[in-house]
């Protein structure tokens, strides 16, 4: 009514979160099962405000608060679930702090860490893969002695199990990307020097990036297209297989200008051509030549390719 007379009304701002208004939750949630699931979704609700809402929530102890809720609840009945659940999808979504994450580490002599590698086994779909990710920022800001306890070939082990159940088939597919899957995939494959879990990193890898929001997610990461280059000719004739398929993926319905010129400077073109000078595998040797036939016009005649490599470079139309 105002606004036609040239007076426009100010909305009244929303009073400011305090710690105060976050322990009753906690309190609520503790003493009475009634409200327990209610004070959750609050939470989650407030968490996902603003960046100022998750530190008030850190500083007033939500930390602490979900993680001991995780670990009373996570070998109760089928009643408990679905708060348990709630409660680690609130911590994912707090993007706990470096001392946050050093509190979850020790918590309780390492039960919150043994809470979620059963989450991993046995939770639902998002739930296993919040678990995954908690591990993994644990395991960025552990001391050495620290890391005894979460046991890093067996982290590496439920990171990857978890992953192969969850990522293969359609909707879970596009799911697993986007709650970060390609780049937990390239994160491992930067680190890992054995060769079944670079095989499977790059099956799983190679699925998800059948999907277009795969391939978006490894061409978004600055060490995507570089990593799956690198591990070429250094696994086996499987992993040189798989790698191979997923630039072919990229090559063939990702191919933008600049991703073209990204495969030339950072070596994926010369690395294709190296493949056909060696015994590579006949699939992926197959893959590769349709690769550099896919982008000749680009490729064929660049400086970027060494010249003991270009002679190898596959005659186009």
């Amino acid at each position: 009514m105002n606004a036609s007379h040239g007076i426009e009304r100010i909305p009244t701002p929303k009073p400011q979160l305090n710690k105060i208004q976050i322990t009753k939750l906690f309190k609520d949630a503790y003493h009475s099962p009634l409200l327990l699931i209610k004070s959750l979704r609050r939470l989650k609700s407030i968490a996902s405000g603003s960046e100022t809402n998750k530190r008030c929530m850190e500083a007033s102890g939500a930390v602490e608060f979900l993680a001991s809720f995780i670990v009373s609840n996570i070998d109760n009945n089928d009643s408990a679930t679905s708060a348990e659940d709630e409660a680690l999808s609130i911590l994912h979504d707090l993007h706990v702090s470096e001392a946050g994450l050093k509190i979850l580490l020790g918590f309780k002599n390492g039960e919150f860490i043994e809470s979620l590698t059963r989450v991993m086994q046995k939770g639902i779909y998002e739930s296993r893969v919040y678990a995954l990710f908690l591990l993994k920022s644990m395991s960025e800001v552990a001391e050495p002695v620290q890391l005894f306890h979460i046991r890093t070939e067996l982290f590496m082990e439920f990171q990857l199990q978890t992953l192969v159940q969850l990522c293969p088939w359609g909707r879970n597919r596009i799911k697993a990307v986007s709650v970060g899957a390609v780049s937990i995939l390239i994160e491992l494959l930067l680190e890992c020097k054995e060769r079944k879990p670079c095989e499977v990193m790059l099956v799983l890898l190679e699925s998800l990036c059948q999907c277009a929001e795969g391939r978006a997610e490894l061409l978004r990461h600055g060490a995507g297209l570089a990593i799956v280059s690198k591990k070429i000719l250094r696994v086996s004739t499987m992993a040189n297989d798989r790698a191979v398929r997923i630039l072919l993926s990229v090559s063939r319905f990702s191919a933008t200008p600049s991703v073209v010129q990204e495969m030339l400077k950072i070596g994926v073109v010369a690395k294709l051509c190296f493949m056909l000078q060696v015994d590579s595998g006949n699939k992926a040797k197959e893959k590769a030549r349709e690769i550099l036939k896919l982008h000749a016009r680009v490729w064929r005649d660049s400086p970027c390719i060494p010249n003991n490599l270009i002679s190898s470079y596959p005659t186009y139309v």
